[in-house]
Formats: structure tokens, C-alpha cells, sequence
């Protein structure tokens, strides 16, 4: 959700990726929405009509993670009475979603660079080969190639998964995509607790666009939850948005080099330095004219004029 480049470009991967048999490995932060991006990939895949499993690396022991990806024999272990078919199996023809596999044990990533390699497992407790067909796709937060340095993940299995790597940016990424993440958050709880849908006022939504967001996505879904629940009439106010909390207020304009003066200016002077210094960063970091027209979503003839205003007039930098 969102008309933020940043998310847009994760779109343009799902469409891409979805159709393919290939492994993908999607990257960010806990709280993006990674479980999302990999539901879209098979909901738009031809595998949408078969199982899409989703294991948490982190969520299940080691000493259980393997059973549960790949099954038991029954006799395999204390209290395994029965075989019991692992998620793996339980996905055939559909897609399995290892979240977190930056967590898994060097045991079970072995298993699964089987896997994937020959398109079999074996249950424990077995000798014998299954063969079976499901995509994978995982995610985690780690930077896996860190990983590999220090020894705790397989190079190997690095490079089968990441066939197609999509990165999930940060909410501070996508900044101005959090009013419209924002009346869906709100909408939803209401409908979800039975309340009378409220709105959110302008100022109090300029706090939330205003504020940095460790833990992301996630975060913003806890604190409008909040929000709905607490807010004294049908409109949540700036005064209702706690000022100390996990979100913590975002970097000053002055730590981004955008800083300017008060005194001894005015409006369309400030408003003139500002311009000056946003088009100079913006063009340092895209490098063209055409780039940063379409970041800021406006027409490439608009900040050409304006480009060459300011170097006419020596201010760009």
C-alpha cells in the first residue's frame, strides 16, 4: 500500500518474481511487511492454487525445526508414535515461506540446500528419499553475507536463495506513504472492534509523519491501534499522539544539511534557500534531471527550469 517510489519498485519485483519457479530472498528490517511481500509473490504465482506454508525460523527450536520442515518416522524419537508428514511435504506444488532463515541452524540449512538442489528431503528417522515440489522463499533481517563471514550461515545456500532478492524498505523510507497506511490501520480496527469509524485530524497526522520508526510498519499498526481505542470522540488529535514512546521524533533538517536561517529573511527567501539546497541534494544523490523528477513526481521540464534557474544564479551546488 502506498504511491512511495520506494514501494512501488517492491511491486515492480512481486510482478516480476511471481511468475517464475525461482527461489527469492526478501531483506529488511523486522516490522516491513516481508511475510506480505512473500504472500504476494504467491498469491500472483501460477502456485496460488496449492498450500503456502509459512515457518518462523525464530519461533521453533532447533531441535524441532527439522521434524517440522521435513517430518518424522515414527520411532525417530522419544514420543514420535506416529510419522508425522513435515510442512515441506504439506506444501506440495505450493510455495514454503522461511521467514527469519537467518536464524536456522547449519544442520537444517544443510537440508534444505538438499532440498533445493534435488528437489528431495528425507523425514527423520528415514532413509528413504521423497521427492517433492514446492518453492521457496525466504526472508530475514540479518545481512546474511555478514553472516557468512562469521561462520553462522552457508555460502552455499546463500546463493540458492537469492536468485531474486527483493529488499522491503524501512517505513522512514517510505515516509509518505504513512497517512494513506495510516486511514487503513484506523479502518480496519474500528471495523475489526465494532467502533464508529474515526478520523484523523491534519496536525495530528503531521506528528506521525513527523516521527522516526524503529520498529516500522508493525509499530504504526500498534500505535494507530492505540489510537482508535483511546481517542476521546470520533477524531484522533495531535494531543491524543503520546510524545514520548518507541517512535522517536524524527532527525531535524539541520542534521540533514538542509539547516537555514530565520533571521533577517524573508518567507520567499527561506522558502528560496530551502529549494536551492533540496534540488542540490537531490541531484547529487540521482545524478539527472529526469531521477529526480520522478522521485518528486512532477514533470522533468519543472526542475529542469528550476535546475538552471539556480545554476544561472550560482546556487547550485
Amino acid at each position: 500500500m502506498g504511491r512511495s517510489r520506494a514501494i512501488r519498485d517492491v511491486l515492480v519485483m512481486v510482478d516480476r518474481a511471481a511468475p517464475s519457479r525461482s527461489t527469492v530472498l526478501i531483506t529488511g528490517e523486522s516490522g516491513t511487511g516481508k511475510e506480505l511481500v512473500a504472500n504476494a509473490i504467491w498469491r500472483y504465482s501460477p502456485r496460488s492454487r496449492r498450500p503456502f506454508s509459512v515457518i518462523n525460523c525464530v519461533a521453533i527450536p532447533d531441535t524441532l525445526l527439522e521434524s517440522e520442515l521435513f517430518g518424522y518416522e515414527r520411532g525417530a524419537f522419544t514420543g514420535a508414535q506416529h510419522r508425522r508428514i513435515g510442512r515441506i511435504e504439506q506444501a506440495a506444488g505450493g510455495t514454503i515461506f522461511l521467514d527469519e532463515i537467518g536464524d536456522m541452524s547449519l544442520s537444517a540449512q544443510a537440508k534444505v540446500l538438499r532440498a533445493l538442489q534435488e528437489n528431495r528431503i528425507c523425514r527423520v528417522g528415514s532413509d528413504k528419499d521423497i521427492e517433492v515440489n514446492v518453492r521457496v522463499v525466504a526472508a530475514t533481517n540479518k545481512n546474511l553475507r555478514h553472516e557468512i563471514e562469521l561462520g553462522n550461515f552457508r555460502e552455499d545456500l546463500y546463493h540458492r536463495l537469492s536468485v531474486i532478492v527483493v529488499r522491503v524498505p524501512t517505513l522512514k523510507e517510505r515516509a509518505e506513504d504513512i497517512p494513506a497506511l495510516t486511514d487503513y490501520f484506523i479502518q480496519k480496527i474500528c471495523a475489526e472492534y465494532g467502533m464508529e469509524q474515526k478520523k484523523i485530524e491534519p496536525k495530528a497526522l503531521d506528528e506521525l509523519c513527523g516521527m522516526e520508526w524503529p520498529g516500522n510498519i508493525r509499530e504504526l499498526e500498534n500505535l494507530v491501534q492505540g489510537l482508535a481505542v483511546t481517542s476521546k470522540d470520533s477524531v484522533i488529535r495531535a494531543s491524543d499522539v503520546p510524545i514520548s514512546g518507541v517512535a522517536k521524533p524524527a532527525a531535524s533538517a539541520r542534521r540533514d544539511g538542509l539547516d537555514f536561517e530565520l533571521d533577517g529573511k524573508t518567507y520567499k527567501e527561506i522558502m528560496k534557500d530551502l529549494e536551492n539546497k533540496v534540488l542540490s541534494a537531490a541531484m547529487e544523490r540521482y545524478g539527472s534531471i529526469t531521477e529526480v523528477a520522478r522521485h518528486f513526481q512532477v514533470d522533468r521540464s519543472t526542475i529542469f527550469r528550476k535546475v538552471k534557474e539556480l545554476e544561472k544564479e550560482g546556487k547550485m551546488r
